[in-house]
């Protein structure tokens, strides 16, 4: 294998569970690694292991799925280089694509075809020190950025973030209830209360599924 390949943890067919295509089917990549350590973290199994493939090899394997959509995850995806490539070349193929990233690792270089839902860490996560905030500079109108909420003080502190950094004129905004950690109700009862311009959502997947590996 090249200097082109991934360590991949999986590739699977799911409905997507949360951002602006909620619902539709969608090929998930999730490659291997991350530097974070969040404390709600559902998917730990992929912070090792997994297969090496080279770009090829990949896209062969999602040829296997029928639909457009394709969401590149992880772990954090961009702490493996060849993730770039990896998205460039899913555009090119004419796939939607969207990358969720956590928001520790640069964005600039994504390419501009792919929808960047970063995740900007709340104090609840454990992992606040992480967010690389030059990244909020590179932000494109059909982004979005979430926050996984974990508590009402994880609310204030997101109000004050989307505040500082006019989030709501440069992308979507997602606020998250963090799974089984808070109600969903009280974080839409805070958003309509307060007016803010975001999207509430809830992963569907789990509501589905359950807390599924590869779901």
């Amino acid at each position: 294998m090249g200097r082109d390949s991934l360590r991949v943890s999986e590739i699977f067919f799911s409905l997507q569970g949360e951002t602006k295509t909620v619902g539709l089917p969608t090929i998930f990549i999730r490659l291997t690694g991350c530097p974070l350590r969040c404390q709600y973290c559902d998917t730990a199994y992929a912070f090792y292991g997994g297969i090496r493939y080279d770009l090829d090899t990949v896209m062969t394997e999602i040829k296997k799925y029928h639909t457009h959509y394709v969401t590149v995850t992880g772990g954090e995806p961009l702490a493996q280089k060849a993730c770039l490539k990896l998205l460039t070349r899913l555009c090119d193929e004419g796939y939607e694509v969207s990358l969720e990233t956590s928001g520790a690792m640069p964005i600039v270089n994504v390419d501009s075809r792919v929808v960047k839902v970063l995740d900007i860490k709340t104090p609840g996560s454990l992992e606040v020190e992480k967010n690389h905030w030059d990244n909020v500079l590179y932000l494109l109108p059909h982004d979005q950025v979430k926050f996984v909420i974990c508590h009402q003080e994880d609310y204030a502190w997101a109000k004050q973030v989307i505040q500082k950094y006019s989030l709501a004129e440069k992308c979507h905004i997602l606020l998250s209830p963090s799974y089984q950690q808070m109600q969903p109700r009280d974080l839409a009862d805070w958003i309509l209360r307060d007016q803010l311009p975001v999207r509430l959502q809830v992963q569907l997947h789990k509501y589905l599924w359950g807390d599924v590996p590869g779901r």
